[in-house]
């Protein structure tokens, strides 16, 4: 059973797609195994608790350095022993020592497809206003492992949303979640829970 960390900073709407994929039966072969937030107003750890799973805040504002936040969030991690961590929306810069103690085992949803409009600064709504002002026709999301640098992770999956001549910002992040984040992060935990996927040469390939 792969045992799997959510980390999220927010409403937890990624969250709350993965915990109704567990219950329903569409994962197979993980449970959840934590939630963990940077922010203790964050109404993902309600979900947790509402669903029976851990949850745990480590907030930066409870540490007098950054270096002393990061071995906290590490120690909070190795405590529940996952094997898959998921960043869902989470708002923090995962430290050098996280990314290389889990290689390979650390997930990331981006809102969009990647490589456009990622990297520093692009971010929650910025990225849908980076989008609707480039014009592109096609936006959407992507999931991938997380490495040294942001958003440059091997990518696992990727789905494409169209973009409408009458979207905001935010109608456009809405219907990226709803048609895309919502179905592809699931279904990545899905594929590495069944080990469908293995990473060779920075790509991700589907194994036999």
């Amino acid at each position: 059973m792969l045992r799997v960390g959510v980390c999220v900073s927010g409403g937890g709407t990624n969250l709350q797609a993965i915990i109704d994929k567990v219950e329903s039966g569409a994962i197979t072969g993980a449970e959840l195994s934590v939630v963990v937030s940077n922010n203790a107003g964050a109404y993902a750890l309600t979900r947790a608790k509402n669903h029976g799973i851990p949850a745990v805040c480590i907030s930066p504002k409870d540490y007098e350095t950054r270096e002393l936040f990061h071995k906290a969030l590490i120690e909070a991690l190795d405590t529940f022993r996952p094997d898959l961590i998921v960043l869902a929306g989470f708002l923090v810069v995962i430290p050098e020592e996280l990314v290389k103690k889990y290689k390979n085992r650390i997930i990331n949803i981006h809102p969009s497809l990647i490589p456009s409009f990622c990297g520093t600064g692009n971010y929650g709504l910025k990225v849908h206003e980076h989008a609707l002002w480039r014009g592109v026709k096609v936006t959407g999301a992507t999931v991938h492992f997380v490495d040294e640098g942001t958003d440059t992770g091997p990518i696992i999956l990727q789905k494409a949303v169209e973009v409408r001549d009458d979207d905001t910002p935010e109608s456009l992040q809405l219907r990226v979640m709803e048609e895309a984040e919502w179905e592809i992060l699931p279904a990545a935990i899905n594929l590495i829970a069944n080990k469908k996927i293995q990473v060779e040469d920075g790509r991700v390939l589907r194994t036999k």
